[in-house]
């Protein structure tokens, strides 16, 4: 065991953040802590390592065991260079090093008793370097810097003069190359590129210690997560697994407890309407029945409603009319800043239906094609294209599209004038802005605040062509999945940059790869992209037609058919139970409705003074008593076949 964490409280004033969070992790255990902002994730990181202490609980760590830890933001404060910054974690070995170069120069003057001397020292300085790996520690660090992304032509820079995204990088190499026994990560990708993080995630995979990380990249949480520790509403969960097996195993556990509390609700009711049914029928045998099943529904424990889920935004998005099938072609771009060449002989064909995504490591010109594409910025050479009825819809991750002097309501009304206030409140509301927050001025709003209004204003658009440039910056889990699912259900065309490859994954058909030797087309998503990246086959077939002999050749998909079938044929016999059952019900509700007009009528002179009448009415309500009871008898068998 490398660390243990019991029944951690913490409270900031009268606000709750951690009610009982309980969880181990052993050694060489990878491990991710996941949640929406604001869940406290980061607050049990500081806590975990003594920056904060708890209100109430334990934390316990394994004898001898050494911790390294990453703040989501560091300013490394160094007049070192890249190198020797990232080195320097491993000054005994360095010196070590240095030792040993020096009494080589001091052996060669050496004599006798002071050589003999000297060869003990370097013997023993050698074996130990040696046992510590130190004659890898050079390229050792080479090899992290250059996985973190810094090029060799980098390695000299000054910490000082570097960047608050570098410096984290720096701090990253720093820890990595310390090897603690567990490493401790808050947000470790937020300044790495596509190629960094693919490095990152193999580096702790293969890592001989534990792993305990914070992070939105749930590709990155699949590829090394073994056990998943969840904070939702204060108190914790412990799954294992990697992010998928955590999220389906979240929506089995939210549908089963859900659906669980619906079908006992549901079944409360119905025994309630036989119940009042068999008591309205007034007879011995059916009042006996109604008192059963009384006696029986109060014994039943009722389940807790489970607790409401955090208002996800509700995002929804249609194209207003259908593009033609040609929506954009481009041919030769080029863009160049300064004498910096950026990018040149691009060329892009998409058609309509098409979720098309670029990537590519940073400073490649991913969103300056967007911007070029969208108008906002000319090439140096080349030309766009779009087709017939094609409406482009933006979204601009610096966010540039927003007014920073307006509040959101503004925002959106001066966008739409013809838009009503309640309808505009309502929108801005699916977007988790009620109350006096749309009066909020754009300026004062959070990256995921501005974010969620750019989305609103995207989903108003009704654009068939959406270019987006890093939609899921600055989005929790939960709001990435809403626009996943947005997304994979809208009837346009997409386009658009990202670095997030679980997203990729989800959402597209292509993948446009923008490098050095410019624009390259796979067709898939981001995992077929990388099974053809390392498979490269002069050959390959289109997305369409690989689904195709996919389903034909699958017994799977055929014993789904064949499921399908069987549940088709259920459906109708349920469909057929129901029918007779709500017939049954509607004639008993006609002869009991019958039954007390002439009950009524019988209590009246004419009538029961009337001999002819009298015996014509009590033999008519006989009858109507014997159907009733024949009717109640396959009521109830309907009733127990149903249940």
């Amino acid at each position: 065991m490398v660390l243990s964490c019991y029944n951690i409280c913490f409270s900031i004033g009268t606000e709750e953040i951690l009610d009982g969070i309980s969880f181990k992790l052993e050694d060489h255990e990878k491990a991710a802590i996941v949640g929406i902002n604001g869940a406290g994730k980061s607050t049990l990181l500081k806590i975990i390592t003594g920056e904060l202490s708890p209100d109430q609980g334990e934390i316990t760590f394994g004898k001898d065991k050494t911790i390294g830890y990453l703040a989501q933001r560091q300013d490394v404060i160094s007049d070192q260079t890249i190198y020797d910054c990232v080195i320097s974690v491993r000054k005994e070995l360095t010196d070590i090093w240095d030792r040993l170069r020096q009494v080589e120069e001091e052996m060669k003057q050496a004599q006798g008793d002071q050589l003999e001397s000297l060869l003990k020292e370097y013997d023993r300085l050698n074996h130990r370097f040696e046992q510590e790996n130190g004659y890898a520690l050079r390229s050792e660090t080479v090899g992290v810097l250059k996985g973190l992304g810094f090029s060799e032509d980098e390695f000299d820079k000054k910490v000082s003069t570097l960047s608050g995204g570098q410096k984290t990088r720096v701090s990253l190499g720093r820890l990595l190359m310390m090897k603690p026994d567990l490493i401790m990560l808050d947000e470790p990708t937020n300044h790495l590129d596509m190629t960094s993080v693919a490095w990152l995630e193999t580096y702790l995979s293969t890592y001989p210690g534990a792993v305990l990380v914070v992070a939105h990249d749930r590709y990155f949480l699949d590829k090394i997560a073994e056990k998943v520790i969840e904070i939702e509403n204060h108190q914790g969960r412990v799954y294992t697994g990697n992010y998928t097996a955590y999220s389906q195993k979240k929506a089995q556990l939210r549908d089963a407890q859900l659906k669980a509390w619906l079908n006992q609700q549901r079944e409360i009711k119905h025994q309630e309407d036989v119940i009042r049914k068999l008591k309205q029928f007034n007879r011995e045998k059916s009042i006996k029945r109604a008192e059963s099943r009384q006696k029986m529904l109060e014994k039943v424990e009722r389940l807790d409603q489970p607790q409401e889920l955090k208002a996800d935004m509700n995002l929804i998005l249609t194209a207003s009319i259908q593009s033609g099938n040609d929506v954009l072609y481009a041919e030769d771009l080029g863009k160049s800043f300064g004498s910096q060449r950026l990018f040149g002989g691009i060329n892009i064909d998409i058609k309509r239906g098409e979720r098309v995504a670029i990537i590519g490591d940073n400073g490649t010109g991913k969103s300056t094609i967007l911007k070029i594409i969208t108008g906002s910025l000319a090439p140096d050479s080349g030309y766009v294209k779009l087709g017939t009825n094609v409406h482009i819809g933006y979204y601009d991750q610096e966010q540039q599209m927003l007014s920073m002097d307006k509040t959101i309501f503004d925002e959106i009304s001066d966008t739409w004038p013809d838009m009503t206030q309640t309808r505009i409140r309502n929108v801005l509301a699916s977007f988790l802005f009620t109350g006096d927050d749309v009066y909020k001025y754009i300026r004062d709003l959070s990256g995921g605040e501005r974010a969620r209004v750019s989305l609103a204003k995207l989903m108003l658009s009704t654009a068939n062509f959406l270019i987006l440039d890093e939609p899921t910056n600055h989005l929790d889990i939960v709001s990435k999945e809403v626009l996943e699912r947005a997304l994979s259900s809208y009837s346009g065309t997409l386009l658009y940059v990202s670095h997030d490859r679980y997203f990729i994954n989800q959402t597209a058909t292509r993948i446009l790869e923008l490098s050095d030797q410019g624009l390259k087309s796979y067709d898939g998503n981001y995992d077929r992209y990388l099974e053809k990246k390392l498979n490269p086959s002069p050959t390959t077939s289109s997305g369409i037609s690989a689904g195709r002999e996919e389903e034909e050749d699958n017994p799977q998909i055929s014993q789904g058919k064949l499921d399908y079938r069987q549940q088709k044929e259920e459906q109708a016999r349920k469909r057929k139970r129901e029918n007779q059952l709500k017939k049954t019900l509607a004639r008993i509700d006609e002869i009991d409705a019958r039954k007390a007009e002439i009950d009524e009528l019988l209590a009246q002179e004419d009538i029961y003074t009337d001999h002819k009448k009298l015996m014509e009415l009590s033999g008519e309500r006989g009858q109507l008593e014997e159907e009733e009871e024949k009717l109640m008898m396959i009521w109830e068998e309907l009733e127990e076949e149903e249940e």
